[in-house]
């Protein structure tokens, strides 16, 4: 029986968001399904991975200078020698390093190897601390990757200075659009949030960290100084206080609203008028293709990743994500004419078909095929 073994650094935050669709492939193929990573539940015992056969729980470390890194690659080394896997599929920056390394012996006796980029850690305007460590490492392991799969375009055309023996662009991971038919109720929600007729919805969805810009669009409405205005932020994380804090400082608490973690994404996306994004750094960010799943105008920075989502004046803007006068003019475009309002709509709805589950996993099992002919 062929094998196959996924690897990443955690379970719950990336082998059961991303990868269970092809892990479910391959099982239908008669293939028997590995997994390598941590186990990232509070409870440990939660953890429950759909189509896997054997689940291998190593201490993965994001940071590359973790002593566990250490340990976790001689025991990878191990297990991959142990069963002749036929392909191995790496994610994540350590959880690919740990895993092109360990399968070294195993590529000279036929085992191939794919990586998958949710977007190298080097990009236009990255720290150059970043490119220091990321960029030779990446560049030195592509001699010993058989496929490179990017999911940007940016980082495609970066790759084509790299030396792994195929590259491949696939359009991200994959979105499940058949969530996002469900019958709409506007009114329900926007009563549930507190709005009148007549207020402007506008909602963001990201985690609450520094990456996530989440200043620039409190100084953005702020400085829009238009009552009606109101952005509801989902996610949680360690800028909670400050961003709460800040919100106060500028007596914005009746427009600025910090829902935290939320399982109702699709409904209140469904119900906004708008989406807000300034984020530093992507790779292609699923928020913003369920806000274009949900018909929403998106004013995002432009960056890696966003420029592939958000054509200029078709779906969306794009904004240098420091510029908060370039929000703020943005989104007096969006909000000034009805009628482009409808048109980007109807344009990310088009769109976002190219990112859509199906495709995607036609896109990648049609690499599995053409390595196990």
């Amino acid at each position: 029986m062929k094998k196959v073994l996924f690897v990443a650094t955690v379970v719950r935050m990336h082998i059961n968001l991303f990868h269970i669709p092809y892990m479910k492939w391959f099982k239908e193929q008669g293939w028997e399904v590995h997994v390598a990573a941590n186990n990232d539940y509070e409870n440990p015992e939660e953890c429950i991975i759909p189509y896997c056969d054997h689940f291998y729980c190593l201490p993965f470390e994001r940071s590359p200078f973790k002593f566990n890194n250490l340990k976790t690659l001689f025991q990878l080394k191990k297990i991959i020698d142990e069963n002749d896997y036929d392909i191995i599929h790496c994610h994540t920056p350590m959880g690919s390093v740990l895993a092109r390394l360990a399968a070294l012996k195993a590529r000279k006796k036929g085992t191939q190897v794919i990586y998958t980029a949710h977007g190298f850690h080097f990009y236009n305007g990255a720290p150059w601390l970043n490119w220091f460590v990321y960029f030779p490492v990446e560049k030195l392991l592509s001699y010993v990757t058989d496929v490179l799969i990017t999911m940007n375009y940016e980082d495609f055309h970066r790759a084509q200075s790299f030396h792994m023996k195929r590259l491949e662009y696939v359009h991200g991971i994959g979105l499940d659009l058949n969530k996002f038919k469900v019958e709409k109720n506007k009114d329900i929600v926007r009563n549930e949030l507190g709005l009148q007729p007549g207020d402007i919805f506008a909602i963001s969805v990201a985690q609450l960290i520094k990456r996530k810009n989440h200043i620039v669009l409190i100084e953005a409405i702020k400085k829009l100084n238009n009552s009606r205005m109101h952005l509801f932020i989902c996610g949680d994380g360690i800028q909670y206080d400050m961003l709460k804090q800040k919100i106060e400082e500028y007596h914005l608490e009746n427009q600025i609203h910090l829902l935290g973690f939320r399982k109702d994404i699709y409904r209140l996306c469904a119900s906004a008028d708008l989406f807000l994004f300034a984020s530093l750094q992507e790779g292609l960010p699923v928020a913003i293709m369920e806000a274009m799943a949900c018909g929403l105008p998106i004013i995002c920075s432009d960056i890696r990743g966003n420029d592939d989502l958000i054509d200029e004046g078709k779906g969306g803007f794009l904004v240098n994500p420091r510029d908060v006068d370039g929000f703020v003019d943005a989104i007096y475009c969006c909000l000034g004419h009805q009628a482009n309002l409808v048109e980007m709509k109807k344009y990310n709805l088009e769109k976002i078909n190219n990112y859509s589950l199906q495709v995607v996993i036609k896109e990648v099992t049609d690499i599995y095929l053409s390595l196990i002919k």
